[in-house]
């Protein structure tokens, strides 16, 4: 990745720690969860409000390292309006884009702004910062009552 789009991609990560879009308790969510990364000490509460099977609204609270809390913010604009199938597809497409399995330029091209966390991959102690709001937001998603942990 050359460096002037990794100065791009640090911008977006550094705009959405500082300034991170739907951070609020949703009042009228009907599914949510907790997550917790025990290494970075990221915690996180996702709020849904899923409609026949559409994510009306997102948001979530909770405190972390910059990669998380971007990654939650990021995560909560993209997903807003998606099908819990849609939300299905780009979690897994995510989680290929931070584990390093998808490495296709046009397959992170793909992903829009998602594609800011390519780096993520070279730092694997970083990719639990970066899952952890996604790997909640499908547990709030199937309804499941667990507490989601990135051990």
């Amino acid at each position: 990745m050359d460096t002037e789009l990794r100065e791009l991609y640090q911008q977006v990560i550094l705009d959405h720690n500082k300034s991170p879009r739907n951070f609020k308790k949703l009042e009228n969510a009907n599914q949510d969860a907790e997550g917790y990364n025990p290494l970075c000490g990221d915690k996180i509460h996702i709020y849904l409000n899923v409609e026949d099977g559409i994510v009306k609204d997102i948001s979530f609270i909770g405190s972390g390292c910059a990669i998380s809390k971007a990654s939650a913010s990021l995560m909560s604009t993209i997903i807003k309006g998606k099908s819990k199938e849609e939300a299905g597809i780009i979690f897994e497409k995510f989680h290929d884009l931070v584990t390093g399995k998808l490495t296709g330029e046009a397959e992170i091209e793909e992903l829009g702004k998602l594609a800011v966390f390519a780096g993520v991959r070279d730092f694997p102690a970083r990719v639990k910062c970066a899952s952890l709001a996604w790997h909640t937001m499908m547990t709030a998603l199937q309804g499941k009552d667990e507490k989601v942990t990135t051990e």
